[in-house]
């Protein structure tokens, strides 16, 4: 996008006062709506159709969450950025978005303000989260979530997106690239790409290392 192009954004949310909300929000010159979607898998055809730079993506949803539509757009939108918008601030779900590959996460009660800020900031390539969803975060790193018994410090795998964890189960299991691709409808060039990206991050770069990490991560 050239200097003075407005941002182009497909909004995803299963209410339609919603969208219409944040499509007053994101208005020109900044912003462009290009398009609406009301369900994950309506947000995929709609932004493999539109080529958006930014969805903005409600976390639940019927008919197909926003959460669980993350990995394919990312797959199927090369360079598209995510921020996803939600009424829960639960560490799970802030987690498994990032471990999706979000950019950022936002509260649905922020302000027209922050979002358009939010919208600017993963658009730029950077994170963006909410500061009560930011204290959340900096308090799992520090392995100082204790509110809820069920909540854990992250794990390592916790930096993968839910599709480099899935590749990292396959390869674990001593399949080779091109049975990964088969068995997940992928290339094996897009394996090849999803493995690097996971080795760089977990540091490991042997099938070895990666086997004895997912078993100590109980992934197997």
């Amino acid at each position: 996008m050239t200097e003075g192009t407005p941002i182009r954004v497909v909004v995803v949310d299963d209410h339609a006062m919603l969208r219409e909300g944040i499509r007053s929000v994101l208005a020109a010159p900044l912003f462009d709506v290009v398009g609406e979607a009301s369900s994950g898998v309506e947000a995929v055809q709609v932004a493999e159709r539109l080529r958006p730079d930014v969805v903005v993506l409600d976390i639940s949803m019927p008919g197909g969450s926003g959460l669980h539509a993350v990995p394919t757009l990312l797959e199927r939108v090369p360079g598209v950025h995510i921020l996803m918008l939600s009424v829960h601030e639960d560490l799970e779900y802030i987690l498994e978005s990032v471990r999706a590959g979000a950019h950022g996460y936002l509260r649905k009660d922020s302000s027209p303000a922050e979002l358009r800020t939010a919208v600017q900031t993963v658009h730029r390539g950077e994170a963006y989260f909410s500061p009560q969803v930011a204290t959340q975060l900096a308090q799992a790193v520090r392995g100082g979530v204790t509110s809820e018994p069920a909540a854990k410090a992250p794990r390592a795998t916790d930096v993968l997106t839910a599709r480099e964890r899935e590749i990292l189960v396959h390869i674990a299991q001593g399949k080779t690239n091109r049975e990964i691709g088969a068995e997940l409808g992928i290339s094996t060039r897009t394996v090849e790409a999803h493995r690097d990206s996971l080795m760089r991050k977990l540091g490991i770069r042997t099938v070895a290392g990666l086997t004895r990490l997912a078993i100590e991560q109980k992934l197997l």
